[in-house]
């Protein structure tokens, strides 16, 4: 039951004027990753091939190691996070145990509904057994052992990089679970636990590109990154002379050779030849690179500093209270036994999680 996907599900596909075949499917990165060849036996990669056979989705479609973390900084309160004067987006409610009504919600019906990746190695992906597993996935285990005093009780539901925020509007899930960056835009959309990773932005290219990283070495080159992420964002205010979208654009089919829905739809287009380099999360990056050897992380280090934070839906406190009163315990000893267990061979060097920032309303 933990790892279902009922059929019943709401579908927050955007009405953009065209049709799609009733029922699950396969994504595109899914489909054109199953005909790849040389990913050198990588788990994370036979997982997603048997995906076409084994699993049923929820439709959501369209609408080198991070800087070294110092845990135990003083997490004094922090000023409001506010998107018109912000300078602590990491700032979140103080941790509290006490139920609320979305709480409330989650218990009447027994279940803690995550939207997570199911495609990022060591963060979210499925195994070839169907079996979802990685440090996402612990973590959301983590919450609801806490709210509903067992692991199992949660539905894990497929959420494309682009359909984050919509799926929590729409209340297809309670929390978003993945890799999902805490910014100033983005506390205007939702609201964040205080942060449980920190990484930032790196460039992933072939070993054998003359790319050096997120520079001028970009230039002329057909970069690729996923929609709606801060990626994009980066490209989008300095590409460096990198061709990042289409010109061209006459459609879905054609804006996405560039722009995706998911982050490993750019993985896909960079061993297929048809992108010359992915700007992603290096935390991300590091497990794609263990994944294919033959493409490695650009540059000595990130080139931002962002944080990783569970979302939900704005106004739901005290659902974030909770959570936040989860990565307190979280950070004191789970956390570690985690990261050594699913990041640190790829991201070795850290310290330790980021310590929390509160703010009080």
């Amino acid at each position: 039951m933990a790892d279902s996907m009922p059929d019943t599900a709401p579908d927050v596909t955007p009405r953009a004027g065209t049709a799609r075949p009733a029922g699950p499917r396969p994504g595109r990165a899914v489909r054109l990753a199953c005909r790849l060849r040389g990913w050198g036996g990588v788990a994370g990669m036979a997982a997603a091939c048997a995906l076409t056979a084994a699993l049923t989705l929820v439709p959501l479609s369209h609408g080198g190691p991070p800087a070294s973390v110092t845990p135990g900084a003083d997490p004094a309160a922090a000023p409001p996070a506010k998107a018109d004067d912000c300078t602590s987006p990491e700032a979140s409610l103080r941790p509290s145990s006490a139920d609320g009504p979305a709480i409330e919600e989650i218990k009447q019906r027994g279940r803690l509904v995550v939207g997570v990746d199911q495609n990022s190695y060591r963060w979210g992906y499925r195994r070839a057994d169907g079996k979802l597993e990685g440090f996402d996935i612990d973590l959301a285990r983590a919450i609801a052992r806490d709210i509903l005093g067992d692991p199992e009780k949660i539905i894990f539901r497929a959420v494309p990089t682009n359909q984050r925020i919509t799926a929590l509007d729409n209340g297809t899930v309670d929390l978003v679970v993945r890799t999902m960056t805490i910014n100033c835009a983005r506390i205007k959309q939702v609201a964040f636990s205080t942060a449980y990773f920190q990484t930032g932005q790196q460039v992933l290219a072939p070993r054998q590109s003359a790319i050096t990283g997120f520079d001028a070495s970009l230039e002329g080159r057909r970069v690729c990154s996923a929609e709606g992420s801060t990626a994009y964002d980066a490209l989008a205010k300095d590409p460096h002379g990198a061709v990042f979208k289409d010109e061209d654009d006459d459609g879905p089919g054609d804006r996405n050779r560039l722009t995706v829905p998911n982050q490993l739809d750019c993985l896909v287009r960079l061993q297929l030849g048809e992108v010359d380099a992915v700007v992603t999360d290096a935390a991300l990056a590091a497990g794609q690179a263990a994944q294919d050897p033959s493409v490695e992380l650009k540059g000595d280090r990130p080139f931002t500093t962002e944080y990783y934070g569970v979302a939900a839906k704005l106004g739901r406190d005290d659902l974030v209270r909770r959570v936040n009163k989860v990565l307190e315990e979280y950070r004191s000893g789970p956390w570690t036994q985690a990261y050594v267990k699913w990041l640190k061979k790829d991201l070795p060097g850290i310290s330790g999680p980021p310590a929390p920032k509160y703010r009080d309303n």
